[in-house]
């Protein structure tokens, strides 16, 4: 019973938001629903989307623990330095209009973080950014730019002082940062991707995923890039056979679409 309790609610919230629960490893995901499920004090899944279906403040919850919207600014920072010193300078010497997407920004920490490096190449102002997510919740924290002291706490000095005004606890990013940046609601999953982008950053969200929904969203960015394009993953994110969708690797994390 407890089985088809969660398999009608998987149903159900695919009618209702199009999000396919299915596509995510089926054992974390039902501990960290049932989590959240009992401590709102419904007894059965049924009841909790009946309940969220209604409230959207609950509905914002359901999404933001299915998405884990954990982040933060340069979250493991020499992978960026290898994207500031090495990668970005390399593209820009061959455009000087770089079309880049933050994919599952969740509050907008990554898409910030990139938004700053091209600020300090020269790039920006020139650059297309795109930041997507499923969390409409999550996108309205990330058009806000308000962050905790422990979301910047990796970020370099210098950006600090630049891109950041302190108010008290909290840092308000830049608002030239924020007009520079898109954000818009997506489902990965279902939705159609853009084409030729020079980078695609999307770190630490495969982890959620099952195999076929991996295999199927590596295919869709790998053709989302242009040729010599750079997909960006997290560091538990490794791609094995990168070949099988045309990426090959070129350096940790980093992986090129092939001509």
């Amino acid at each position: 019973m407890e089985d088809m309790d969660f398999l009608l609610f998987i149903k159900k919230v695919k009618d209702y938001t199009s999000i396919d629960l299915a596509q995510y490893k089926e054992a974390q995901m039902k501990r960290r629903l049932t989590t959240l499920r009992m401590k709102k004090g419904y007894s059965t899944f049924a009841a909790f989307f009946d309940a969220m279906s209604k409230d959207k403040a609950l509905f914002h919850e359901f999404l933001d623990r299915m998405t884990i919207n954990v982040s933060e600014f340069w979250r493991n920072a020499n992978r960026w330095e290898v994207l500031e010193q090495r990668f970005l300078p390399e593209m820009l010497r061959k455009t000087d209009r770089l079309k880049c997407w933050s994919a599952a920004c969740s509050t907008g920490e990554e898409p910030y973080t990139l938004a700053m490096i091209l600020s300090e190449l020269g790039a920006l102002s020139n650059s297309q950014l795109l930041a997507t997510d499923i969390d409409e919740g999550a996108l309205d924290k990330a058009k806000k730019g308000i962050y905790s002291d422990r979301s910047v706490k990796d970020v370099p000095k210098k950006y600090l002082r630049k891109y950041y005004r302190q108010d008290q606890m909290t840092y308000h990013i830049d608002e030239s940062l924020k007009k520079a940046v898109r954000f818009q609601k997506q489902n990965l999953l279902v939705d159609t991707f853009d084409t030729q982008f020079d980078l695609i950053v999307c770190r630490n969200v495969m982890i959620y995923f099952t195999e076929e929904a991996k295999h199927m969203l590596y295919q869709k960015f790998a053709h989302a890039l242009k040729p010599g394009g750079l997909l960006f993953v997290g560091s538990t994110e490794q791609i094995f056979s990168p070949g099988q969708y045309g990426l090959e690797t070129a350096d940790t994390f980093f992986y090129r679409k092939m001509a």
